[in-house]
């Protein structure tokens, strides 16, 4: 389930056997035995990437209830037999240089500690933190801080999202005025509404929904769709970036539950802005 939601997020074998740490070969042949096991085609192969089929569609969404499910049966049996884990929610940026720092002090300082990873989807900034998922999370704010501690690493300036041969996307800068009539991608119902204005450019907008960055720019390529993204990530040149200055910059953050006293969570947090700030 882990690999075809992989799959389906990605919409890529490639950059999916990337997220999952794994070559493309045995995603490929497990991919090919979920859909000889579920008897349906669940993924429609082009060499552009893939796309998912009507069944791929209602599996996605209970493959990511069955996994949200896992995680909570684990991190009960965890504490029920005192193993001592840690689990890291991380939002998108999974090869973020600050992530791989982190990553890399936290294993010098704590070898004996079992880290468990949770990639989530835009969907949930806080990375599965109010559902109990995950014990802190390395995500991108703004969102609804209730209830929870968030310290700031890194502010990134952002910049709207374009197709190469769009009119606008010659431009040094642009203002989230000049946009006002494009459409924007999404994020599903239910979605935090602070982290959703804040990627909307401060105001509703219309557009397809997404949920994993992949998704969104594809939904830029294919429909001419704009939406924001921070700047200094690599593109496919059939997209630009066009710097928006006018808005706040997107802060990478380090959140947990307030109150928790996890001794590792205060050892992580005191590293991280070491890490993120070089």
């Amino acid at each position: 389930m882990r690999y075809f939601v992989a799959v389906a997020e990605e919409l890529h074998f490639g950059r999916a056997a990337t997220r999952l740490h794994m070559s493309q070969p045995p995603l490929s042949r497990a991919m090919r035995q979920l859909e000889a096991e579920v008897g349906a085609l669940l993924l429609v192969r082009s060499p552009a990437g893939v796309t998912l089929t009507p069944v791929g569609t209602v599996l996605l969404g209970e493959a990511r209830d069955l996994l949200d499910h896992a995680d909570r049966v684990r991190v009960r049996v965890n504490a029920a037999a005192g193993t001592t884990t840690l689990t890291v929610g991380i939002l998108g940026d999974g090869t973020d240089p600050g992530a791989s720092r982190l990553a890399a002090a936290f294993r010098r300082k704590h070898p004996g500690v079992d880290i468990r990873i949770r990639d989530t989807d835009l969907a949930d900034p806080t990375c599965g933190l109010r559902a109990g998922l995950v014990d802190v999370a390395l995500t991108r704010a703004p969102f609804d801080e209730t209830a929870l501690t968030v310290r700031t690493l890194r502010s990134d300036p952002v910049g709207v999202v374009l197709r190469a041969d769009d009119p606008l996307a010659g431009r040094a800068r642009l203002r989230p005025t000049e946009l006002s009539e494009r459409r924007w991608f999404q994020f599903p119902p239910g979605t935090d509404p602070v982290w959703q204005s804040y990627w909307n450019g401060g105001r509703p907008r219309q557009g397809p929904v997404v949920r994993a960055v992949q998704k969104c720019l594809q939904a830029v390529l294919w429909n001419g769709t704009i939406g924001l993204a921070p700047l200094g990530h690599d593109l496919p040149p059939e997209l630009a970036v066009v710097p928006m200055p006018d808005m706040a910059p997107s802060r990478v953050v380090v959140a947990w539950n307030e109150g928790d006293g996890n001794p590792l969570i205060r050892s992580l947090v005191e590293m991280a802005p070491a890490a993120y700030g070089r």
